[in-house]
């Protein structure tokens, strides 16, 4: 009787772990990418790996890191499919670590909003981001959190592409390194506190 219940015991699938969260920064790889405004993604989760004192390492699809906050488990992310196949490996990611949509946030550079400003959400469009287009695709709903970052939209029609390939201008730079600072207390108030204390904190 104790070998046949072990043995059911054994089969049922584990459940999802509650304090585990997914932390995906979006970026494009490759040392030309670096310091551009569609990598502050990359940027946010390398500083929150740097505060938590720990360091990526090459897997599947992507640059991993596991971290530990206050009682929970970040895994970051940072794809290595490219910004526009983004959808590929938070999907893998999310299986293999059997994560809930409720426990992953995806932080992003937004055109839409001016430089330095931030915006949580639960859900929603693509808005346009090719990243988040993909998650969208791959997921199959747009039930996920979204931490979007403002870039800014100075660039003239035609020049989106360029622009949010270009690398920071010195004058820009203050501000970026002050909203990555910010998105890191955000993330680490997402798993504490909850989304909307998070908004509210983020919208004072």
């Amino acid at each position: 009787m104790l070998e046949r219940l072990f043995n059911i015991f054994k089969s049922k699938p584990a459940e999802p772990d509650t304090m585990k969260y997914l932390v995906a920064g979006l970026g494009n790889i490759g040392a030309e990418y670096e310091g551009t405004r569609h990598n502050i993604g990359f940027d946010v989760v390398d500083l929150l790996a740097r505060e938590l004192e720990s360091g990526f390492k090459m897997d599947k699809l992507g640059d991993v890191a596991e971290c530990k906050y206050k009682g929970r488990t970040l895994v970051l992310l940072k794809p290595t499919t490219y910004m526009n196949l983004s959808g590929k490996a938070v999907k893998y990611w999310m299986d293999k670590l059997k994560i809930q949509p409720e426990n992953l946030i995806v932080i992003v550079d937004d055109i839409h909003l001016d430089l330095g400003k931030m915006r949580l959400r639960d859900r929603g469009s693509d808005g346009g981001h090719n990243g988040l287009k993909d998650i969208q695709d791959k997921l199959g709903h747009t039930h996920y959190y979204r931490l979007r970052l403002g870039i800014g939209n100075n660039f003239h029609a035609g020049q989106q592409s360029n622009y949010v390939l270009g690398k920071w201008k010195p004058a820009e730079e203050k501000a970026v390194n002050e909203m990555v600072t910010n998105a890191v207390i955000a993330v680490k108030n997402f798993v504490t506190i909850g989304f909307k204390p998070t908004v509210d904190a983020l919208n004072k």
